[in-house]
């Protein structure tokens, strides 16, 4: 159990470049390294990962934790994994409120714009492997177009849901003649299916009967877990959506994320404690992280035992590629809102964007050092 927890803390501290660069990280790691999965196990555990809403490489690493050492081993992956990037992140929300009023500070607009060219990365990355037919492409511009007009964190699930069935309606795919066995703890993975279910429709009918704020922050923090598929920044838009922090502190937040190593979740950690309810709170950060990481856990240790069976389903292959479509087109509306119009104000900023975009994608630069270079350039580029 401790070479578990140690070895996940050791990449925690040095997975810099997202969830792809995390996954190569994973791969070093277990499979060559510690061979404590195959590649065969690896890449099946990665299909599950992409398959289920919540972050891909918390989720892998989790499902790398329940094969090595059981729920307990997942639970200390995953631990080791997220707590350095928890600890920035909550550390940073303190510092933003000790500084008081940052709204003009060069540093927060160098920040903002850094994410403008780390999402827009992310879309056009996303869109080249998730949009490669005409219908998908049809689903993504839909779904941004509707985002755009109606902003709304439940319109954000229907679009996936109503992505997922005109994908299946329309490709009709043919019934699986599979008999793969399953493999696992069915009593204990049925368990954490029924709690997600349970928590899901729950927590909004006790928010709405409670009066209390903390409740609230979970259940909105949960709900946007529930809801992300497609990697950590398309849940960008939901958490825009789940909180009031003030949107320059947000999107400063969001840019200071990718300078740091581990999961972009953990950017909830820096939401919460700005956002509980008395006052910024440590508290606040732990509630956020474990209610948007909940429903990755829970989906994970429940399909865990059954991957085997649900991957042979063309059906299920069918509706997850209408999904991921309507991904895309869920972080292109939030590229353009808040992302783009709450941090291009003038010629400027669109220009020192467009050379991070280049930076990212000509010159592979890592995000980590782009944001630093943009955080630096804030201070000089003229308003």
């Amino acid at each position: 159990m401790a070479e578990i927890f140690f070895s996940s803390l050791k990449l925690g501290l040095i997975a810099f470049g997202g969830p792809t660069a995390h996954l190569g990280y994973f791969r070093e790691e277990y499979v060559q390294k510690r061979k404590w999965l195959s590649d065969a196990q690896y890449s099946d555990l990665l299909a599950l990962s992409q398959f289920l809403p919540g972050p891909a490489s918390s989720q892998t690493i989790f499902a790398i934790g329940i094969k090595r050492g059981g729920w307990l081993g997942g639970v200390l992956a995953s631990a080791g994994f997220t707590l350095p990037s928890a600890i920035l992140m909550v550390a940073f929300a303190y510092g933003i409120t000790r500084l008081g009023d940052v709204s003009d500070s060069g540093w927060l607009a160098g920040l903002k714009i850094a994410a403008v060219a780390v999402v827009a990365k992310a879309l056009l990355e996303m869109a080249r492997s998730l949009c490669r037919t005409q219908l998908q492409g049809s689903i993504a511009m839909t779904a941004c177009a509707g985002l755009i007009l109606f902003s709304n964190p439940w319109l954000q699930l229907g679009m996936i849901i109503t992505g997922a069935l005109i994908h299946w309606i329309a490709t009709r795919p043919p019934a699986s003649s599979s008999t793969e066995k399953t493999r696992g703890s069915h009593k204990l993975a049925i368990t954490c299916l029924s709690l997600f279910i349970t928590l899901l429709f729950a927590l909004p009918l006790l928010s709405a009967s409670l009066d209390s704020g903390a409740l609230s922050l979970f259940e909105r923090f949960y709900l946007a877990g529930s809801a992300v598929f497609g990697g950590g920044h398309v849940v960008l838009p939901l958490l825009e959506s789940a909180t009031t922090v003030d949107r320059d502190a947000f999107i400063a937040g969001y840019g200071a994320a990718q300078a740091i190593p581990g999961p972009l979740f953990t950017f909830s950690g820096y939401l919460g404690t700005l956002a509980w309810p008395s006052s910024p709170s440590v508290t606040g950060g732990v509630v956020c992280m474990v209610a948007l990481f909940l429903p990755g856990w829970l989906l994970m240790a429940g399909a865990l035992p059954f991957w085997d069976r649900l991957r042979s389903i063309p059906a299920a292959k069918a509706a997850l590629a209408g999904a991921n479509a309507a991904v895309v087109g869920i972080l292109a509306a939030a590229l353009w809102n808040p992302v783009i119009t709450g941090s291009i104000l003038g010629p400027n900023e669109g220009l020192l964007a467009l050379i991070g975009l280049v930076l990212l994608i000509k010159f592979k630069c890592p995000p980590w050092l782009w944001v630093l270079l943009a955080a630096g350039a804030g201070h000089i580029i003229p308003a």
